[in-house]
């Protein structure tokens, strides 16, 4: 095939005056864009030095490496305000194994379902949490499932923090649900919340020492509960359980659990406090007591397994709420 030559008029009258053929590497295009090599235009340009990253030292050693296992970690918070008569989501932020998950409700009201991917905790593991409800808005947070503490190794501990701020008249329910510790599970629980003085909310954790219809014990372990509510900035409300070492034997006397393998507590701002006390303390029956504190109601409810704890829970918790619980609660 005939190479194809160029058609610019100059090249033109050079081949005719040699009589060259076409070719596509013959005209003074790139005859001209030859330079010599040590001209400046194609002089070896010098070299930038490499950036070196500053390495430190390591000590030199013949200990191994300790191995450090992959833990679990995740966050999530949310802040919800009034809009159209109705609470909504403003803002949303989750990351890692925590996730947030807001179901649609006929009502007003708004309702997040906290999701655990890593499908429990052990040591070393860390959720954190945040809720933020603006004025007038009500929110109930809840989980998915039992929320389940493994047995850790090394020593190291699970932690899981929760905080909640409630501006004036806003309503929070935090209605996890149950905390399962197997034999040899640490965990330290905290619960920090910032409430307006005309603020309502309605708190509740319960603990359950392992699967009764599994025929497991909690014989050994470590469970710390640290609770902190303000009201209007006012420390109201402080309480610290904390179960550790030999778990069994403490739990054993009778001031204690005795029988039992399950506590719920619960912890209500209401503006009736005082006329529902009588008819908390008749729920609850024998197995537990409430009181009122600092204008707020406060529970504990024991039962020998977390059936039992549940059967007394779900009507205490549906009374102080004025409503039903969340959906997933009887899934």
């Amino acid at each position: 095939m005939r190479a194809r030559s160029h058609s610019c008029r100059s090249c033109r009258d050079l081949r005719a005056s040699r009589h060259l053929h076409a070719s596509p590497r013959t005209d003074h295009h790139e005859r001209r864009s030859r330079r010599p090599v040590g001209s400046s235009r194609f002089a070896a340009r010098p070299r930038r030095p490499a950036r070196m990253s500053a390495v430190r030292d390591l000590p030199v050693t013949d200990q191994p490496v300790p191995r450090r296992m992959q833990r679990s970690e995740g966050s999530a918070s949310a802040q919800f305000r009034v809009v159209d008569k109705r609470t909504r989501l403003q803002r949303l932020h989750q990351s890692g194994c925590l996730k947030l998950r807001f179901p649609r409700l006929p009502r007003q009201q708004a309702e997040a379902i906290l999701i655990n991917s890593s499908g429990g905790l052990t040591g070393g593991d860390r959720l954190a949490q945040d809720f933020t409800v603006a004025a007038g808005a009500d929110l109930t947070v809840t989980t998915q499932a039992c929320e389940r503490i493994y047995r850790a190794s090394g020593g190291d501990t699970a932690h899981v923090t929760t905080r909640a701020t409630l501006e004036a008249k806003a309503r929070l329910a935090w209605l996890p649900q149950e905390t399962i510790l197997f034999d040899g599970g640490r965990v330290r629980r905290t619960l920090e919340v910032e409430a307006a003085p005309d603020a309502r909310f309605l708190l509740c954790e319960s603990l359950i020492l392992g699967r009764e219809l599994m025929g497991e014990s909690v014989t050994t372990g470590h469970f710390h509960d640290r609770w902190r509510v303000r009201l209007g900035g006012r420390l109201v409300f402080a309480d610290d359980l904390q179960l550790s070492g030999d778990i069994a034997a403490a739990m054993a006397e009778p001031a204690s659990l005795g029988p039992n393998r399950a506590l719920a507590t619960v912890v209500a701002h209401l503006p009736d406090a005082e006329a529902r006390l009588g008819g908390l303390r008749a729920a609850i029956g024998e197995d537990g007591g409430a009181s009122l504190v600092g204008g707020l109601l406060v529970a504990r409810i024991r039962a020998v397994s977390g059936f039992h704890l549940r059967q007394r829970l779900v009507p205490v918790l549906s009374g102080l709420a004025d409503g039903p619980l969340p959906l997933v609660w009887s899934l």
